[in-house]
């Protein structure tokens, strides 16, 4: 099958005919799962550390957790031909949290793309329960943006958002911009995103929230409390994973706000007395989050982002980039080494589809 490969740190190459493998999946036999034929996949900022940075699980990988694709075998739930979004995490049997859908919380689990070939080639078999049919209003190319939509959504909903409340995003990226996105759903009435790449604040000004660039207007904590009369807002998200921003997060939240701690961090987290004092006296709540849910059946993260998705949820605007798998090890290569402006890239895995 085609398919990018990483055959070694940082040695990405295009295969034609890279053989399928699918793997077997503990706690599931075959007749449980179906072949999927992938139409798109979407780069996630995990991949790039991934492929460059020593950081896959084993070589060689198919990368890739955010895709869609279309059902190639009957099976029992998902038949030939059904558009799907493939919930990447492949939970195993035998944990407590297992039993409650928290399968991101169980110390094993399989996943796509990272501990076994993804989305970045033709075809993977995949249980059933982990198919998501696409409504018809949802683009194919569009779905393979499912899981980062329900990873922002699943931290948007640890916090009591409420209609009329002032909220701030730290990190314009593609989480950044989607947290935005179901924060103004949400209900409030003020949404402001604090990033230093301008292309990306213009973006998230175009769905009506306010940007803040420190490194055209100052201090993006000043501003913000200017702006707020001084109370801070009273929702907050950190979408970046910079030990600066997480404290920032916290010296704009009002009192009893509430924090979400999103970004995956890079280097040491440390916070000064002053700071620390801040949040007990403000009575800020602090939340962790990770990953997505697949329950309640219905109202779960990912049921929830395709009833949205191309409809109030707007996928099309982040989108910078659009290449064939061929063209998969340059493109790579120039987002890790920052050739090129991209924003969120998404390979036509199979172009037939979509």
């Amino acid at each position: 099958m085609r398919a990018l490969v990483l055959e070694a740190n940082g040695q990405l190459r295009f295969h034609t005919d890279y053989p399928e493998q699918p793997a077997p999946i503990e706690g599931l036999g075959a007749e449980h799962c179906v072949r999927v034929q992938v139409a798109a996949c979407g780069v996630c900022g995990s991949d790039i550390p991934r492929a460059f940075e020593g950081g896959a699980y084993h070589y060689p990988l198919v990368l890739g957790h955010e895709f869609s694709g279309v059902v190639v075998t009957d099976g029992v739930t998902r038949k030939k031909g059904d558009r799907v979004a493939v919930f990447p995490l492949i939970p195993r049997p035998g944990e407590k949290p297992y039993d409650t859908g928290d399968y991101a919380q169980t110390k094993r689990y399989d996943y796509y793309g990272s501990r076994r070939d993804g989305g970045m080639g033709e075809f993977v078999t995949v249980p059933e329960r982990n198919l998501f049919l696409l409504p018809d209003h949802v683009e194919l190319l569009h779905a393979a943006c499912t899981e980062p939509a329900a990873v922002a959504l699943h931290g948007v909903r640890k916090m009591r958002v409420q209609a009329g409340d002032d909220a701030v995003v730290f990190g314009a990226g593609p989480i950044g911009n989607l947290v935005a996105q179901w924060l103004k759903i949400g209900g409030c009435a003020r949404v402001f995103v604090v990033d230093i790449d301008q292309q990306k604040l213009d973006l998230v000004e175009k769905i009506g929230c306010l940007p803040v660039n420190p490194q055209k207007t100052g201090d993006a904590v000043a501003q913000i409390l200017e702006a707020t009369g001084g109370e801070g807002v009273q929702r907050v998200v950190e979408a970046v994973g910079n030990p600066m921003t997480f404290v920032q997060a916290t010296q704009v939240a009002a009192a009893f706000g509430e924090v979400v701690f999103m970004g995956n961090i890079h280097g040491e987290f440390k916070i000064g007395e002053k700071d620390f004092s801040n949040i007990l006296r403000r009575e800020l709540t602090i939340y962790g989050t990770w990953n997505s849910k697949v329950v309640p059946v219905g109202t779960d993260d990912w049921s929830t982002v395709l009833k949205f998705m191309d409809r109030q949820l707007q996928i099309a605007p982040m989108v910078s980039n659009i290449p064939s798998l061929e063209e998969g090890p340059a493109i790579m290569s120039s987002i890790h080494q920052r050739k090129s402006w991209h924003h969120k890239v998404i390979f036509k895995v199979s172009p037939d589809l979509c």
